[in-house]
């Protein structure tokens, strides 16, 4: 094999390939060789076949595999012999491969960049802690109790007031395109428009802005026509924004009961008493506020490493990361949902800030597999089995299948590995640099929704 460097600029890489002819027919003999002993044609015996017969009916399709499999075989050899660690999946243009020629073929590849590592005890961080107050776990335990609410028949006939549950029957109807005026030939059902035994909270939230408003004061028996609007970012895009008609009749009406918060809530709800709930909620928002004491500390880990990084990150890898964060950006533009600082920018300002989000995305991961790859950082079998295990937790009744489906898409085992990777080097990181602890009220804490 003939191989010569056409480029060695930056991290891009090419070679002009040559396997000589007559390796490529040895190894297409060779098959058809193998071939002919189990090949079974009418009129021969098997094994017997003539070599001339096998070559005519199959000497183009072995060819095809030959050739696929040397053009594969050269790469790896290329990269072995060269000590390449390959970005991405080799390009390759064919220039010659025909019958009794030589195999010549041109390959395009981008490599790792090396990575410098960082000075982590150099890294100086401050991590906020904070703690719930009384007020934060009472006003908790109120919200347990508010969701453990039942629901009583009002004794006597009343019009419905706001804070009542009316138990509702209705049709919705959404108006036709292009249609006008208020006869029935304007509107038309929807898929989801209609309910029977629909209990609806006066004033509640759950449904289309203006609705529940309109049924104050109705009385069971009574027939209303609710008029509403969709809004813009509805998540059934042939309702957004559209007009709806509804038919209600209020079939009864009750109110809401919400329990006192005692030691029989408590049991209700599988604790021994009102002591050990309270400590469960308590032990809650604590976890809470350290997961987001944890995820403001990773930020600025991260910028910090930003900051000292200034390798060269491989094009490759960035236009495929910039392509995955546009598609959802021009999804965002189309439906009306783009964040506010990005509104009033145009396409081309917006290209260049997330392209150069997408660069900062690569190099900070590239940085974080190089630490963990020199510092022998794993994901152990026993945590990614644990992280399949909960996956699969959240699709109750069907875990087997959810635990089958990864075993067999190994790829899609391995989107569970990244996060538990990055985490486990993050950790890594924090142990080595300078980190100091303040105390903070929860509200300065969650002030800042982190990010990272």
């Amino acid at each position: 094999m003939q191989v010569t460097e056409l480029e060695s600029a930056g991290l891009k890489r090419a070679y002009t390939v040559v396997v000589p002819a007559g390796e490529i027919a040895a190894q297409r003999d060779k098959r058809l060789a193998a071939l002919a002993k189990d090949l079974r044609i009418p009129g021969f015996r098997p094994g017997k076949v003539p070599a001339g017969i096998v070559r005519q009916r199959y000497g183009a399709a072995v060819m095809s595999e030959v050739l696929e499999q040397s053009v594969g075989d050269a790469i790896r050899q290329v990269i072995s012999d060269r000590g390449l660690r390959p970005a991405l999946q080799p390009k390759v243009e064919l220039k010659a491969g025909g019958e009794g020629q030589d195999l010549e073929f041109r390959m395009d590849v981008e490599v790792m960049p090396e990575v410098p590592m960082p000075d982590f005890g150099g890294i100086t961080l401050e991590r906020l802690k904070a703690s719930p107050t009384e007020e934060q776990v009472e006003k908790a335990l109120a919200a347990i109790a508010e969701r453990n609410r039942t629901l009583e028949d009002v004794p006597k006939a009343r019009p419905a007031a706001k804070g009542d549950v009316v138990i509702c029957e209705f049709t919705g109807r959404r108006r036709k395109e292009g249609a006008e005026g208020d006869g029935p030939e304007a509107w038309e059902p929807f898929p989801g428009g209609s309910a029977t035994d629909m209990p609806i909270e006066i004033g509640g939230s759950g449904f289309i802005p203006g609705f529940t408003e309109q049924l104050e004061g109705i009385v069971p028996g009574e027939t209303r026509t609710v008029t509403v609007t969709f809004p813009a970012d509805y998540g059934m895009a042939d309702l957004a924004g559209k007009e709806a008609r509804f038919e209600v009749t209020a079939k009864a009406l009750k109110r809401p009961v919400v329990p006192p918060v005692d030691d029989a809530l408590a049991k209700k709800l599988g604790f021994d008493d009102l002591a050990a709930l309270r400590e469960f909620v308590r032990k809650q928002i604590q976890a809470e506020y350290d997961a987001l004491s944890r995820l403001r500390v990773k930020r600025v880990l991260l910028d910090k490493l930003a900051e000292q990084a200034s390798f060269p990150v491989p094009e490759g890898l960035v236009e495929a990361e910039f392509a995955q964060i546009w598609q959802r950006v021009e999804a965002d533009l189309k439906a009306g949902r783009l964040d506010e600082d990005d509104r009033g920018k145009d396409e081309a300002t917006l290209r260049a800030e997330y392209r150069a989000i997408a660069e900062r995305r690569i190099r900070l991961g590239l940085l974080l597999s190089e630490i963990g790859r020199v510092n022998n950082i794993q994901v152990t079998p026993e945590e990614l089995a644990r992280a399949m295990r909960q996956e699969a937790a959240r699709y109750p009744g069907q875990e087997q299948q959810v635990m089958e489906f990864f075993r067999r898409n190994p790829q899609a085992a391995e989107g569970l590995r990244a996060p538990i990777f990055e985490e486990k080097v993050v950790d890594f990181m924090l142990d080595l640099a300078k980190v100091t602890e303040r105390e903070v009220a929860p509200e300065e804490l969650t002030a800042t929704p982190a990010q990272a």
